[in-house]
């Protein structure tokens, strides 16, 4: 499986990404060996994941989420059934 994630960062932020591990790379992000963003502003909560069985179609949800507002990412993350 392929994921699109959102992270909350420490500060608030968020942060999208696209792994095929989930877990994994949530560790790696709170180990300070994810992305550079995401390095400075531990510890990172995951509060929206998708699934995909292709590549192409996550990295392509990806690139949509990361051009969403703040306020449109709340929205995405408060109908999340994945981790309720």
């Amino acid at each position: 499986m392929h994921y699109v994630y959102i992270l909350r960062c420490n500060d608030n932020t968020f942060y999208t990404g696209y792994t095929n591990n989930l877990n994994k790379r949530i560790q790696t992000h709170n180990a300070g060996k994810g992305a550079k963003y995401t390095r400075g502003r531990l510890p990172v909560k995951l509060v929206y994941f998708e699934e995909y069985s292709s590549k192409i179609q996550a990295m392509q949800r990806e690139y949509a989420i990361k051009q969403l507002t703040k306020e449109n990412k709340l929205k995405i993350i408060q109908s999340n059934k994945n981790l309720k």
